[in-house]
C-alpha cells in the first residue's frame, strides 16, 4: 500500500479497532493460477501473536483455499468509510484555483502466513465466535448451538477454515492531513452536508482543526 507519512496509521489499538468495526475483508494471496481474492468476514484475536490473529473460513467449493497451502502468504484488506472529495469544498480554489478532486478513505491491510483448519472442533469454535460477535447486540440473539447437531455436521463438512497471524499490519487514514485547516473544515462540512450516507460516515472520521 502506497503509504505516505501524512495518512500513515501506526497505533495497533487504532487498526484493531477498525478491524473490528468493518470486518469483511478481501482477502488475496498470489498461487498457481495468479492472484486470487475473496470477499470474507473475519474475526481479529487481538491478544495472539505481535499484531493479533485473523480467523475465517471458505466454503469448500471456493478454489481459492487449495491455493493457500500453510505458510502461504495472504493480505486482508479492510476497507473504511470512503468518499469522492470534490474541489468546491476547499476554500483555495476561490483564491488560485489550483485545486483537483481526490478520493479520501481509511484503509488497513494485515498480511500473514495462512495456517488451514479442517477439523470439526477448531471449525465450530471459528463459525461459534463469528456468529457471536455478530449477534451479540441483537435483543435475541443466535447461536450456533440453535441449530440441529445434523444440520450443524453438514454445514462443517462444506467449509475450510483457516488462521492467519498477522505478521505486517499498516493503516492509511487518508482525510486531507495534506491539505490546510480551512480546506480540511471545508471537506468535512461539504462530506456532512451530503445526503449519502458514506459521505457523512467519512465525515466523522475528519480531524478538526483550529
Amino acid at each position: 500500500m502506497y503509504l505516505p507519512a501524512s495518512f500513515r496509521q501506526d497505533d495497533p489499538g487504532e487498526l484493531h479497532r477498525q478491524i473490528r468495526a468493518m470486518p469483511f475483508a478481501l482477502l488475496t494471496s498470489a498461487g498457481t493460477d495468479g492472484v486470487q481474492a475473496s470477499h470474507l468476514p473475519l474475526l481479529l484475536e487481538s491478544d495472539e501473536g505481535e499484531f493479533g490473529t485473523l480467523y475465517g473460513h471458505f466454503a469448500k467449493a471456493n478454489p481459492h483455499w487449495r491455493e493457500l497451502q500453510d505458510g502461504c502468504e495472504a493480505l486482508a484488506v479492510f476497507s473504511g468509510p470512503d468518499a469522492y472529495i470534490s474541489p468546491s469544498w476547499y476554500p483555495t480554489k476561490a483564491e488560485h484555483g489550483k485545486v483537483v478532486p481526490t478520493w479520501n478513505y481509511i484503509a488497513v491491510h494485515a498480511r500473514g502466513p495462512v495456517q488451514l483448519i479442517d477439523d470439526r472442533k477448531s471449525l465450530l469454535q471459528i463459525v461459534s465466535r463469528l456468529s457471536d460477535q455478530h449477534e451479540a447486540s441483537r435483543p435475541q440473539p443466535w447461536a450456533v448451538s440453535d441449530a440441529p447437531d445434523d444440520y450443524l455436521d453438514a454445514m462443517l463438512r462444506a467449509i475450510v477454515g483457516f488462521a492467519l497471524p498477522i505478521r505486517r499490519l499498516e493503516g492509511k487514514w487518508k482525510l486531507g492531513q495534506n491539505r490546510s485547516p480551512a480546506d480540511q473544515a471545508g471537506v468535512r462540512q461539504g462530506l456532512a452536508a451530503s445526503l449519502d450516507p458514506h459521505d457523512q460516515a467519512l465525515a466523522a472520521r475528519m480531524p478538526i482543526t483550529d
